[in-house]
């Protein structure tokens, strides 16, 4: 189902033929590139928080984690992810295939300024067996993005 959705979307954008599934797991960053043979930064992994008791979602490099300053000075509040148990029912994913593509209503997705490094990234599909090759200004189009940010430095 969560495939299907993410495959519908990307459709819209004349993207859908660019998912790839596979038979491992592409769950982490680690998973994901050995799947994809390529380097972890490359991997544009969706990250899940709470902000004004609304979910968001900041999509950044595999390389990047969460700058706890930034995010708060971005967001003013503290950086809180959401439990993996409400992820599907809070963005429309769950755990391992989190996707800036078709999130439900009322979740607003930023892409985080790490990836503009990149000519290509490479976002989950909606589920954890399964990624897409975007460029980033496709990335941008597809993921219907409220902002870019700059909210994570390097791990």
């Amino acid at each position: 189902m969560s495939l299907e959705k993410a495959k519908n979307h990307l459709e819209k954008f004349g993207l859908a033929d660019r998912i790839r599934e596979f038979d491992v797991s592409s769950a982490t960053v680690e998973l994901a590139a050995k799947a994809l043979g390529c380097e972890e930064a490359e991997i544009a992994k969706s990250m899940a928080f709470m902000v004004d008791e609304k979910p968001i979602i900041i999509v950044c490099a595999g390389d990047t984690k969460i700058d706890n300053a930034k995010y708060k000075a971005m967001f003013r509040t503290k950086a809180v992810m959401i439990k993996f148990a409400e992820l599907e029912p809070l963005v429309g994913y769950a755990a391992g295939g989190v996707c800036p593509f078709d999130v439900n209503e009322g979740v607003t997705v930023y892409l985080d300024e790490s990836l503009k490094r990149f000519d290509t990234v490479y976002p989950a599909a909606g589920t954890a067996n399964s990624a897409v090759r975007l460029s980033v200004p496709e990335l941008e189009k597809a993921s219907q993005m409220s902002a870019w940010v700059d909210v994570t430095k390097m791990m």
